[in-house]
């Protein structure tokens, strides 16, 4: 079931963009196996793995790695691989045995992923990093923020989910799609920096056309533009309202009882302090249910601001099931959607369970290698996986 339903991904354990790939490869149908350290990491924020979401949909072995039998393992579980991710700092998996050159022997048509903050290459390519960072270099956290503030970090979404994570995915399609033509794979070098910058690209045009300043909250996407910004109704709640062009604001200002002459202030940017004042003194006057009845549904180009539990019961994200339940929790459905080949419901996130490794490791390896397998992750289950520190 799902687009990449047959794909076999091996993913080495980490945090952040690597398993946001894996997830996202799992989720449309690939089968990921990920091989998990036998002991805890402490790294990234720890929590119950049935909360840990991005690792819901995959098998999972845990082996040591320092181990030269498990090292072995991996590789013969990778020569029946399609793809290999791995998120480690530049150098980690070839100390390991398990860098590009060792699974590539073993399997030429392999694609092997990585991601990285800084690249695998150059100047900072073997610093210590976090999203934060990787964002602020490329130009994008300087423009995120209203006038007079520090920049705002967006989350960790804008770097390490789609700079890194969903670029990776991005990248490995394309050099899964390359080799099923070649017959030979490819290593995927996919630096967050790179992806955010990517990301950046319609702005730095902007840039050069003098239509973008280097000021936050001066432009029309940045808060600067009061046609472009949320605002506080009288209940406390926030509404957002988007109408950037002409038609749709004209839409905008009719519905909410403002003459069609505020367009002009719209168009003229000395008027836009004068506009924002207008537009705040009038959603302050009703509660932001007045506003979602007046403004939803209509060409306003308008939402409320909602809270991740408000997101789950809107009546829109219901009738596409945008978010779903599993096994409890509530949590974003896969996406995008596809008209024939649809992806089951996830499965939860799961521990490594050694009672479940004969029919994880069956589904990758000959019957008559599976005791060797099943030996070897044995002797090596009370090793703990050396920190990250220590590579």
């Amino acid at each position: 079931m799902g687009p990449l339903s047959g794909l076999k991904v091996i993913e080495l354990a980490g945090i952040g963009p690597a398993p946001m790939c894996g997830m996202l490869l799992a989720d449309l149908g690939a089968i990921v196996l990920r091989i998990d350290r036998v002991e805890p990491s402490g790294l990234g924020v720890e929590r119950p793995i049935e909360f840990n979401l991005i690792m819901r949909n995959r098998d999972t072995v845990a082996l040591d790695l320092k181990s030269k039998p498990a090292i072995d393992l991996v590789l013969r579980l990778v020569q029946q691989a399609d793809i290999l991710i791995e998120g480690f700092r530049p150098g980690v998996t070839e100390r390991l045995g398990l860098g590009p050159k060792e699974c590539m022997e073993r399997n030429p048509a392999l694609v092997y992923g990585r991601v990285t903050g800084w690249g695998q290459d150059g100047p900072l390519a073997k610093s210590a990093g976090h999203d934060l960072n990787y964002v602020a270099l490329t130009g994008a956290l300087a423009a995120i923020g209203r006038a007079g503030a520090p920049p705002t970090p967006p989350l960790n979404v804008v770097g390490d989910f789609a700079g890194g994570g969903l670029f990776l995915a991005f990248g490995i399609l394309a050099a899964v799609i390359e080799a099923k033509r070649s017959g030979t794979g490819q290593v995927v070098d996919a630096g967050i920096v790179d992806g955010v910058a990517s990301m950046m690209t319609q702005f730095f045009g902007m840039k050069a056309a003098g239509l973008w300043t280097d000021s936050r909250g001066d432009n029309i996407l940045d808060s600067g533009a009061p046609f472009y910004d949320v605002y506080e109704c009288s209940d406390g709640r926030f509404i957002s309202i988007a109408p950037i062009e002409d038609k749709f604001f004209l839409s905008f200002v009719k519905l909410v009882g403002l003459p069609a002459s505020t367009i002009d202030m719209k168009r003229d940017k000395r008027q836009w302090d004068q506009l924002r004042r207008t537009l705040a003194d009038t959603f302050a006057e009703k509660p932001s249910q007045y506003w979602c009845g007046l403004l939803e549904n209509t060409d306003a180009c308008f939402a409320p601001v909602l809270t991740m539990e408000e997101a789950r019961n809107h009546p829109h994200l219901n009738a596409r099931k945008t978010l779903i339940e599993i096994a409890g929790i509530v949590q974003p459905a896969p996406a995008p959607r596809f008209s024939r080949s649809v992806p089951e419901t996830p499965r939860a996130p799961c521990a490594h369970d050694p009672d479940n490794y004969k029919a994880i490791l069956s589904r990758w390896l000959p019957r008559d290698e599976l005791t060797s397998a099943l030996e070897i992750i044995a002797a090596t289950s009370k090793s703990a996986f050396e920190s990250e520190r220590s590579f």
